[in-house]
């Protein structure tokens, strides 16, 4: 087993033996609740409300980067009014694939808590990938989201992104099957939490959601996920034409990469991105929170904290990112 592997699972030990019931019982779920009116986010006293801020890696991989510290620092320094938890599904060491499943959702539970210490949102992202349909692992995931909706039926910055990215010509009717039966487990328990929706070619037909959207439930979101350096013009169109069409659009994971992560960043488009969410009032979420050797990730591969990063940490990603959530100098 690699070094890193080993340091991987000992830090999954340790979340897993961490007494989050105590974190659980400290923390004071006190942010705005969220609810859906039309294609916008709003807060309780009907005004838009936008999130911006960063999604971690894979948490199985990546696990030192839901600490408190971190976290604090996203709020206070970076600007960030949101985190988002990727849990993987397949892959190695994924939730679905292997990895310790009570490790992971402890550590899916210490990062709810930090969040909520921190004033932000959190997001809880089904992150599947390589499995494509999300009906490959439908019965973990209505186990997974069953546990955690009775767990924070009463926090109000909790938000449930049920698919992460269906790709491999799974169809909309496929996502849309699922999507209503996860929705139904999670409503038995939460009412009113934010349900972000997945939708086909990697989060990017938002045009079919669009077309075909689900009826008969609120709070509900679609996701559209973009990388910069790849998409451009016919990506965004697809976007606002949907929204303009009544969908509420959720940009629950983007890059200023190219669309693998790698490659070189395109920062004039990603500009253009950030400048059309922003005047529709979508929200947006920035892959990665990572050291990971790739463009993508916010920090450099030679920088080994996990939190209190300054600007010489931070990758052309990372740097742009910090600017454009208006980044405390």
């Amino acid at each position: 087993m690699k070094k890193r592997q080993i340091a991987t699972v000992l830090l999954l030990m340790m979340f897993c033996m961490f007494p989050f019931r105590q974190l659980a019982q400290a923390a004071v779920p006190g942010l705005d609740p969220l609810h859906v009116e039309g294609t916008r986010l709003v807060g309780s006293d009907g005004k838009p409300v936008q999130l911006r801020g960063i999604s971690t890696h894979g948490l199985a991989w990546f696990p030192e980067y839901v600490n408190e510290d971190c976290f604090r620092q996203l709020s206070q320094e970076w600007n960030a009014n949101v985190v988002r938890l990727a849990l993987y599904t397949e892959e190695y060491g994924g939730y679905c694939s292997g990895g310790d499943q009570e490790a992971l959702k402890a550590l899916v539970r210490s990062g709810v808590e930090y969040a909520t210490r921190q004033n932000l949102y959190v997001i809880l992202d089904w992150h599947i990938l390589s499995d494509g349909n999300p009906q490959t692992h439908r019965q973990e995931a209505r186990e997974f989201f069953r546990e955690m909706s009775q767990e924070y039926a009463e926090y109000t910055n909790v938000l449930y992104e049920i698919c992460n990215e269906p790709n491999g010509g799974t169809t909309w009717q496929e996502i849309k099957s699922y999507a209503q039966e996860l929705i139904g487990v999670i409503r038995a328990n939460d009412p009113d939490g934010v349900i972000l929706v997945g939708t086909p070619n990697w989060s990017q037909y938002v045009d079919q959601a669009a077309a075909d959207p689900i009826q008969d439930q609120e709070n509900l979101m679609y996701t559209l996920h973009f990388y910069a350096a790849t998409h451009r013009d016919e990506l965004r169109s697809r976007m606002t034409a949907a929204v303009e069409a009544g969908l509420p659009v959720f940009v629950s994971e983007y890059g200023i990469s190219s669309a693998d992560g790698g490659g070189h960043i395109d920062q004039a488009e990603a500009d253009r991105w950030v400048a059309a969410m922003d005047r529709y009032g979508i929200s947006y979420v920035a892959w990665n929170l990572s050291n990971k050797d790739e463009a993508s990730a916010i920090l450099l591969p030679s920088c080994t904290k996990t939190s209190g990063f300054d600007q010489w940490d931070l990758s052309g990603s990372g740097r742009w990112l910090y600017q454009t959530l208006g980044g405390k100098q």
